[in-house]
Parts: C-alpha cells; sequence; structure tokens
C-alpha cells in the first residue's frame, strides 16, 4: 500500500502510537522506528513515555519534528521499588524488576485517556511486550495492537520450544558432560542447536526470582499472542529460518524490520563543543594505525567491583588498545590502573554514542554482554564480538552469534554458570584471539558479509524495507478509511 508524501500527507497517512518500557534499551530501538517511519512518511506518530525518561526521549527523537510526544505521570510509591524510579536501569534486583514492571501497568487510565482523546484516531498501537496490560487498552478503544520485543528470532522461537519440551525435568546444575562441560539439551525441531539449564534459565533470574519471573513471562507471552502482530527488530539475512519457523507455526504474525540502528540519524552527543574527547582519541588511533576494542557490559545488569577489576587487569594483560564504557560510573577498577594504561586505554564514564563509536574506522573488535541491540549494531557495523553472557536472552544470542553465525568468540566463567567469576586471564585470552588471532579474522570476515546483507535489507525494495510497509497496509488502513475524512484534493 502506498501512502501519499504531498501536503494532503496529513489526512492520508496513519497515526502510530508508540509506547516502550521504562528501560534505555528497550526504547533505543522503538525511537529508531520513528526516525523510520518519519523519513520514508509512512506515518505520523505519537510517543509515549513518563516524565522522568522524557529528557532521553526528546534527545533521540530530535531531528523527528512532527513526532508528539506525551510525558504520563509515573505512578507513587509503587510498592517494590524505590521512590523517583522511573527506569528499569536504576532497579537493583530481579525482584525489584517485577515489581517495576508490575508498578507500570498503573499507567492504564492514563494511556487509555491519552489515546482517545488523540487527533487524528489512533490507527495502530505499539507496545513493548513487557507493557501486557496494553492489549486491553487497545481492544477497550478498538485500536490495534502490535508487540515489540526486544529479542532476536532466535531467542524468541528458543524461548517457544522451551514451553513445549519442558527439558528442565532433563537438565540438572550438577550434570556434565564427559569434557566436565555442563550438559546440554539438543532442541529437537534444530538438532544442530544444544542449550544448556543455565542458557535456558537465564530469563527467570537467581533462584529466589524464579516464581516470579515465570509468572511475567507468562504475561508477556499471552500478550505477544494476541496481539495483531509481532514486530522483531532483526532482518531476514540474519535470522531468515527463524523468522519462517515462528510464522509457521505461532501467532500472530512476525516481521522483521530491522536492524533498526541503520535508521539512527548521526548523533547529537557532541552538541556546541565539537566532537566528543572519546571520539577524538579515536581519531588519533585511526591515525596512528591502530586497532581498538570496544567495551561495553550493558545497562541493566549490575556486576560486581570485583568482577570489573577482572576486567581491567585482563585488558591490561591483553596489551590491547581499548575503549571501555564503565558503569556505574563511580567504580573503583583498581589503583593505578588508569594510569598505567593511558594512552593505550581510555575509560569512559558516560553515556556514549555506541554506534557511532563501533562505526569509527579504528574499531577491530567488540566485549559485549550480547544483549541484541548491541549485536545488531555490532553487526551493521562489522565489528566481530567478544560476548559474555550474563542474563535474560543474553546466553541465547551468544549461542547464536558464536555456534550459527560464527562472528563472535565466547568469554567463559570460572565456573561455567553466568553468575561466576570471569578471569582475568580467561578475559585477557578472549580479547587477544578476538584481536590478534585466527578466530578474530574469520569473525570479521563473517561479520562483514552480514554487514552488506543488513545494509540492503533496509535500502528500498529490501525485505525490512517491504515488512514495514506491509506490516502498516495490513493493520492501519481499515482504520484510517474509517477515522479519516478525505481532503478536498482527494475528493
Amino acid at each position: 500500500m502506498a501512502f501519499a508524501s504531498s501536503s494532503t500527507e496529513s489526512h492520508v497517512l496513519p497515526h502510530i502510537a508508540i509506547f516502550p518500557f521504562m528501560a534505555r534499551g528497550h526504547t533505543i530501538p522503538l525511537i529508531q522506528l520513528v526516525h523510520h517511519l518519519r523519513r520514508r512518511r509512512l506515518a505520523t506518530v505519537t510517543f509515549f513515555t513518563t516524565h522522568g525518561n522524557a529528557a532521553f526521549v526528546r534527545e533521540g527523537l530530535s531531528g523527528a519534528d512532527e513526532t508528539a510526544i506525551v510525558e504520563l505521570a509515573f505512578p507513587a510509591d509503587v510498592s517494590g521499588i524505590p521512590p523517583g524510579v522511573e527506569s528499569a536501569e536504576a532497579v537493583t534486583s530481579m525482584a525489584s524488576f517485577v515489581a517495576f514492571a508490575h508498578g507500570v501497568s498503573l499507567l492504564q487510565p492514563q494511556l487509555e485517556a491519552s489515546l482517545s482523546a488523540m487527533e487524528p484516531p489512533a490507527s495502530l498501537l505499539i507496545a513493548d511486550a513487557f507493557l501486557y496490560w496494553t492489549n486491553a487498552s487497545a481492544a477497550t478503544l478498538g485500536v490495534p495492537k502490535v508487540s515489540f520485543f526486544g529479542i532476536s528470532a532466535f531467542a524468541q522461537v528458543m524461548r517457544e520450544l522451551r514451553i513445549s519440551h519442558d527439558p528442565f525435568p532433563a537438565l540438572q546444575h550438577a550434570d556434565v558432560d564427559g569434557d566436565g562441560n555442563p550438559a546440554t539439551f539438543a532442541v529437537p525441531e534444530f538438532p544442530h542447536i544444544k542449550l544448556t539449564l543455565e542458557d535456558l534459565m537465564a530469563p527467570f533470574g537467581d533462584p529466589s526470582s524464579v516464581a516470579p519471573m515465570m509468572e511475567l513471562d507468562g504475561k508477556l507471552g499471552k500478550a505477544i499472542e494476541e496481539s495483531h502482530g509481532l514486530i522483531v527488530n532483526t532482518f531476514q539475512g540474519l535470522e531468515k529460518p527463524y523468522m519462517e519457523f515462528w510464522n509457521k507455526h505461532y501467532r500472530p504474525t512476525a516481521w522483521a524490520i530491522g536492524p533498526l540502528c541503520l535508521s539512527q540519524p548521526p548523533s547529537s552527543l557532541s552538541g556546541d563543543a565539537g566532537r566528543p574527547s572519546w571520539m577524538e582519541w579515536l581519531d588519533e588511533k585511526a591515525a596512528a594505525g591502530r586497532a581498538v576494542l570496544y567495551v561495553a557490559l550493558g545497562t541493566l545488569a549490575a556486576i560486581p567491583e570485583v568482577q570489573l577489576k577482572e576486567v581491567a587487569d585482563g585488558l591490561e594483560r591483553a596489551e590491547v588498545d581499548f575503549i571501555w564504557a564503565v558503569r556505574p560510573e563511580n567504580i573503583d577498577l583498581g589503583a593505578g590502573f588508569e594510569e598505567r594504561t593511558k594512552g593505550r586505554g581510555l575509560v569512559v564514564r558516560e553515556w556514549v554514542d555506541q554506534l557511532g563509536i563501533l562505526q569509527h574506522q579504528s574499531m577491530r573488535g567488540f566485549l559485549s554482554h550480547c544483549g541484541w541491540n548491541s549485536v545488531l549494531e555490532s553487526v551493521t557495523a562489522a565489528v566481530p564480538l567478544a560476548v559474555w553472557p550474563m542474563h535474560a536472552d543474553q546466553p541465547l544470542n551468544a549461542t547464536f552469534v558464536v555456534d550459527e553465525l560464527k562472528i563472535a568468540v565466547r568469554v567463559h566463567t570460572s565456573d561455567r554458570t553466568m553468575r561466576g567469576l570471569a578471569t582475568s586471564e580467561e578475559i585477557s585470552e578472549v580479547v587477544r584471539k578476538l584481536m590478534l588471532g585466527q578466530a578474530g579474522i574469520e569473525a570479521a570476515k563473517n561479520v562483514a558479509g552480514l554487514s552488506a546483507l543488513a545494509m540492503e535489507s533496509v535500502l528500498e525494495g529490501g525485505s525490512s524495507w517491504k515488512s514495514v510497509e506491509e506490516m502498516i497496509g495490513e493493520l492501519c488502513a481499515p482504520n484510517m478509511h474509517a477515522n479519516v475524512e478525505p481532503s478536498k484534493e482527494e475528493s
């Protein structure tokens, strides 16, 4: 379905409401989707957030001037989370994360009031699956609703197959193979995929949080199943077998519309002060012909100080150039570490433009927690990975990029669990393998091919380009005709 981009645009374009879960890793892809929709003149957009997250959203949406931003008042005194917390990054345990996810549901009356007041009326609601209660809101108002779940198609399919096969009774933490490695479950539909109990249990956190997380996971699954569609931040050249498997065996229809990071406009982080100091440092490395490793370990996992000191020691041992975006900002990385590695390494204690860093010509590797946004950004920038999964979908992503895509090497903890310590020796060995070894060369070759496919997918006529148009054409057209009167020109 084609949409006009003339002076009659406001009369014929669908009006899409977008509501992300309150965490930066969940918000950024949907901000990128707004830029995609506006650049291609596919829709007008209203973006929902809360007061405490509005500044970040407004910065991300700068340039998408016609996008309306609606700020909802975050509920006060939510049981289980500290006062003033409006983002999942600020919670410190899986139990408080569950409380936060349920507390967000108190926004439902405000959302429904705002949706019903939208002019022109909403043609479609796109909401994060963690906002499971938005299904009922959309149904009440007669608006089709699409779920966004910021994980890979691979992880989404494995999640469903885990439920189907229930491998937990056959796997125990103490089970090991002949080499002492954790026992694995071979997925019947994809026998080449072998998952450990750790991989399968990672979305549920530590043992004390398993029951409430499983309950929350069930609500997410139901919300997705009862939606009018599922959008996946991926592309066919990366995950075609898993997109096809989903659409053959599960519902609703899933659309691969990524990688959304390719819709992100150039960063405005430099402001009036010119390029950030860390980008100038990278410029100097490129001019000197030095290859740089980027290190970033996510925004949600709270990594103990003792572990971060092991990372610091490992980077020092590896003797490669690196830039490390550290969280939390005030963490102690060990006496003298930054002074000893000065010139070769740079520690950044602020929010950085990760995609901009990965796209820099000096980049040759990325030590990552293997969150899906980071994987996609690394793939589009053609930068191979060293992956160190810690929770949620990250171990599934790690299995996918290491064993199937072969664009990464794996960091292992001392006891092969995600709660174990990754020693400085392990960090050093893996980093050197990625930056200096044959494994890194092969991974770089493979990721370069995928990067080219990513670029093709978002060009006019590409698979992701078509998917966005198909989704809007299928779901928005009835609402547009019902709610929008033709302009004089159209008449």
